[in-house]
């Protein structure tokens, strides 16, 4: 992970922490391509993050798992910027900085 991939998994952590929230690094094994962070906020809702590197890309495998799960009604959300992160915290019910 690069220096501004973890600046920005940090100011995550701590707007969903000032939230009331867990954000947890996940790996799920024999399931290649799942979301790499989870954050569980207050009421049992449940996000899926991707945190990309802003000229990252997604590989095809993690297309689809994000697809799988938001066919299924899960929150899944990828973060490519600061902006990004901003807009995440938006729509969980927070106020980015």
């Amino acid at each position: 992970m690069d220096k501004r991939e973890r600046d920005i998994e940090q100011r995550l952590r701590m707007q969903i922490g000032k939230m009331g929230g867990l954000f947890y690094k996940f790996t799920s094994p024999g399931n290649d391509g799942v979301p790499d962070r989870i954050a569980v906020m207050p009421g049992g809702r449940i996000w899926f993050v991707e945190l990309k590197a802003k000229t990252g890309r997604l590989s095809a495998v993690q297309v689809l798992q994000i697809r799988r799960l938001h066919d299924r009604g899960a929150n899944v959300f990828v973060v490519w910027d600061e902006e990004g992160a901003d807009e995440l915290i938006r729509r969980m019910g927070g106020d980015a900085p």
